[in-house]
């Protein structure tokens, strides 16, 4: 399944845009999202944490991505 991932802070830096596609698996789970994205963008593992959204909800590792679900990747945020 192709799913459109929307990236927010510094991982807009590092996927190079606001918005990036990628070719998952059916009955992938947010786990296995997490891995094809360490794999394409290496740079996410150097982050110290990020959560991944979908459905405008924090999601668990075991959670499954649908073909039409919005993923959201969101960095660490830091301010004061």
């Amino acid at each position: 399944m192709n799913i459109n991932i929307l990236a927010f802070g510094v991982a807009k830096e590092i996927f190079g845009g606001p918005t990036i596609q990628l070719e998952l698996a059916n009955e992938a789970t947010v786990y296995n999202l997490k891995y094809v994205l360490e794999t394409e963008y290496p740079r996410l593992k150097q982050l110290q944490s990020y959560m991944i959204a979908v459905n405008n909800e924090y999601a668990l590792p075991e959670d499954h991505i649908h073909q039409h679900d919005e993923i959201a990747i969101i960095p660490p945020v830091s301010g004061g």
